[in-house]
């Protein structure tokens, strides 16, 4: 009786420990496919353009904006980095169409930050795909409730195996 007392303690462990969920805290999920900003003009006259931002940032997508929108308004409209992003190293991957080549842009948000030098902030163009990498410490984080989980696993595995060879 103490075996089967022990072993279902076990097993609500591991299964706590192995499926629980996270709160991340993202947003919810838009009935719409895009989020759409109209800026400042009326809508007759606004050339409008797809853009995509992912990574670490609040909320991530698919964006419709302005043609003149840049780096720093489509984070804005996204909510903001989130507190694990690295925003000194954001990646702009740009298709090229037709006979223009496709390129990658490296943009240093804290050095905008630190000096104000708008020259620094690209203005985004059709198709284009804003990422926003995570910290070194952000990937540790992970790695270290990994290996939490792993080791929660094992130590109830060998509970489990000293109780059956007594």
């Amino acid at each position: 009786m103490k075996k089967i007392h022990i072993l279902i303690i076990i097993a609500f462990l591991i299964s706590t420990t192995c499926w629980a969920q996270e709160s991340s805290g993202a947003s919810s999920i838009s009935s719409s496919s895009a989020f759409s900003f109209s800026g400042t003009m009326g809508d007759e006259n606004q050339l409008r353009m797809q853009t995509y931002i992912w990574g670490q940032i609040n909320k991530p997508g698919l964006y419709i904006v302005p043609d003149d929108t840049d780096l720093i308004a489509l984070i804005s409209f996204a909510k903001g980095p989130t507190e694990d992003a690295k925003i000194s190293k954001i990646r702009i991957v740009r298709s090229g169409f037709g006979t223009q080549k496709n390129e990658i842009i490296e943009v240093n948000l804290e050095k905008f930050l630190e000096t104000g030098n708008r020259e620094l902030i690209p203005i985004l163009m059709e198709g284009d795909t804003v990422i926003v990498p995570a910290t070194v410490f952000y990937g540790m984080e992970r790695v270290a409730t990994f290996i939490s989980k792993f080791a929660t696993v094992l130590s109830m595995y060998s509970i489990y195996l000293s109780i059956a060879n007594n």
